[in-house]
């Protein structure tokens, strides 16, 4: 089935939700009914349904997001004079619009005709009616005057150096509220002319009604009212890119192949309208942006999926604030613990969670647009998955890449096994310490979010491989701990180089790595990292509370390690050895012990190459650092921070 399909079957699928404003956060959304879009309104005017002026007011900014009729010039006018059929900016709406700015009225004498062919037709409703009969009486403006809405200057005229909400007075955007009297159709329906079914339902007969000649549809077949002009708004309510256009016909967008734009791609008026407002309703409510690429997924039977660049500890905890309480029947699989107290049991719950609610013919379909110009959108990624695929590749993403990450959430720092999100991939591989964490604050480097998205969502979604550039950059990163200023900043630098080390390493060379320890481990990268840590833990066991800000010495050689290893361990061996001597005797011999053990699983040529060490050494490094904070000795440990 094609993406068009899929978003008519979404919105025919959600047609309960049409009409209806909901919220994403702060964000508010809605399902367009078919010639309808939204618009952002300042002013609510309210009159009786006689059309007589009550009052007005400024729209609460938390309020503003209004669902208006359109028509199919008007929703796609960017210029010219096109009027919207009910609610509009002052210039088409005030009949005394030319009193009090300057202006040739030609704007409200279009929509004024306009709306008394709607008012008049078999069509008509009350509250339509209601607008006609008050905006007749060329008192807008006089009325917003009047309740201190609009400011006049010196002169009487709209001044224009006040601004409704960022928006200049001239130009702000109406809505209508109309007050029932005691019995009518008023009674079952809001009064807000927004939020009335019954009035949307009436301007889609009305538009039906007057529609004539009939095509065929390139995207489904059906014969219906051909559009050339399509929807824009697509990513946001100020996107002005569009996604189908063909208003060129002056170039080459179809000239030499056909002799008109009719030949070239015709799309019915409907159609265009269930797949452009699913589009915007699915990406606001779900989609993930990167800078201007937005990626949005949905399930095809609504079901909820975990999502597809959340990290390990989101996917469990926002699967655990939809259920009542965990699944409790036994996992079949072995959860990944690796011998450690974090385990990824919880993030195996919310898969078989996820997994029992799916059927067998429902999928997971991907969209994702991005704009090379302010005025044409892209479809640069498609795809369409078995949802029992979907989670079985999230399940492996989470598990291939398993290491311990830690984050701040809810400002409590938590730790948990598994792999971090892609705007954090994103912000530890390419951003800079800012404000105690790691972001990309550059304008112009907020692109790289996009970069990245495209290139590890093949990798999550379709399991292909880790990029090795982004590996080689993360163990460059954590090789040098000293171009951060926070410890915290550079071990999370230190565990996703773990991490994308251990997935390469399984794809590339099939070899299994957990966070456990491997003590009988003869790789000579592994052992050198081991040997780095337990040389810096033997400094850092000197540190007083004053030295907590000291960087020891395996850490301020650490990049000349990982290239000359040999030659550098030389260096950093006779380093520690004045803070081996400060150590109690039971810790000095413990360290002492455990330096010839690991130095005897080298063979002697591999302890004597001075080649630059590959990835692994980190997970060794890693490795020994966990298991000597994490694990008690028969000395007593200091606490650790």
């Amino acid at each position: 089935m094609s993406w068009v399909n899929e978003l008519i079957d979404l919105y025919e699928i959600n047609s309960d939700k049409v009409g209806i404003i909901e919220y994403r956060g702060d964000m508010p959304y809605v399902l367009l009914p078919p010639f309808h879009t939204t618009v952002t309104a300042q002013i609510e005017v309210t009159i009786d349904r006689n059309g007589n002026f009550m009052e007005a007011k400024l729209v609460s900014p938390e309020d503003k997001l209004t669902v208006i009729p359109v028509t199919e010039k008007s929703g796609s006018r960017t210029a010219g004079k096109e009027p919207h059929p009910l609610c509009d900016n002052l210039r088409y709406l005030a009949g005394d619009y030319t009193k009090y700015y300057k202006d040739d009225g030609v704007c409200y004498q279009l929509y004024i005709s306009q709306l008394k062919e709607w008012a008049e037709s078999e069509f008509s409703h009350e509250k339509v009616l209601a607008v006609y009969q008050y905006l007749k009486k060329n008192s807008l403006i006089r009325d917003l005057s009047d309740q201190k809405i609009i400011k006049l200057n010196e002169q009487g005229k709209i001044d224009d150096k006040e601004k409704l909400q960022g928006i200049e007075q001239a130009k702000a955007f109406v809505r209508f509220i109309i007050r029932p009297e005691s019995s009518g159709v008023f009674e079952t329906c809001p009064d807000e002319c927004w939020k009335d079914r019954s009035l949307q339902e009436r301007y889609i007969s009305y538009v039906r009604s007057r529609e004539k000649e009939q095509g065929l549809c390139y995207l489904t077949g059906n014969t219906e009212a051909i559009s050339y002009l399509h929807s824009r708004k697509i990513r946001n309510e100020g996107d002005g890119a569009k996604l189908i256009s063909a208003n060129d016909s002056q170039n080459f967008t179809y000239r030499g192949r056909f002799v008109s734009k009719e030949e070239a791609f015709a799309v019915g008026n409907e159609t265009s309208q269930k797949i452009h407002n699913a589009l915007k309703w699915i990406i606001r409510k779900q989609g993930t942006f990167f800078d201007t690429l937005v990626i949005v997924t949905w399930e095809s039977n609504r079901s909820s999926m975990p999502r597809w660049n959340a990290d390990t500890e989101d996917i469990a905890s926002e699967y655990d604030e939809e259920q009542d309480d965990w699944d409790d029947e036994e996992n079949d699989e072995s959860a990944v613990s690796d011998g450690n107290a974090i385990t990824a049991e919880n993030f195996y719950k919310a898969i078989r969670g996820y997994g029992q609610k799916i059927e067998n013919t429902s999928s997971m379909i991907l969209l994702s647009f991005d704009a090379a110009t302010p005025g044409r959108l892209s479809m640069v990624e498609e795809a369409t998955l078995d949802s029992a695929k979907y989670l079985e590749n999230i399940k492996k993403w989470h598990e291939s890449c398993g290491w311990i990450h830690t984050k701040w959430k809810d400002k409590k720092r938590v730790q948990f096994y598994g792999m971090v999100g892609v705007k954090d991939i994103a912000d530890i591989l390419f951003g800079i310490e800012s404000k105690g964490t790691l972001t990309i604050v550059d304008a112009n480097g907020k692109r790289m979010y996009a970069e990245v998205a495209k290139r590890l969502l093949p990798c999550i979604w379709s399991g292909h491989r880790i990029p090795y550039d982004y590996v080689n950059r993360a163990v460059q990163k954590a090789s040098t701990p000293l171009a951060y200023k926070d410890r915290n900043n550079w071990e999370r630098v230190l565990t996703l180089a773990c991490s994308l080390v251990k997935k390469w390493k399984k794809e590339n060379e099939q070899e299994e790595w957990t966070v456990a320890l491997d003590k009988e481990e003869t790789n000579r990268s592994y052992l050198y990292g081991r040997l780095l840590a337990v040389a810096d833990r033997i400094e850092y066991r000197t540190y007083d509370e004053k030295d907590k800000a000291r960087v020891t010495n395996a850490k301020r050689y650490m990049s000349t390690f990982s290239q000359r290893p040999f030659e550098t361990w030389k260096m950093i061996e006779e380093n520690i050895q004045p803070y081996m001597y400060k150590l109690e005797f039971p810790e000095r011999r413990f360290y002492e012990n455990l330096l010839h053990e690991i130095n005897g699983l080298f063979d002697v040529d591999s302890f004597g190459d001075n080649s630059k060490l590959d990835g692994l050494y980190l997970l060794g490094f890693h490795h020994q650092a966990y298991e000597l904070t994490s694990k008690k000795t028969k000395f007593n440990e200091k606490e650790e921070e």
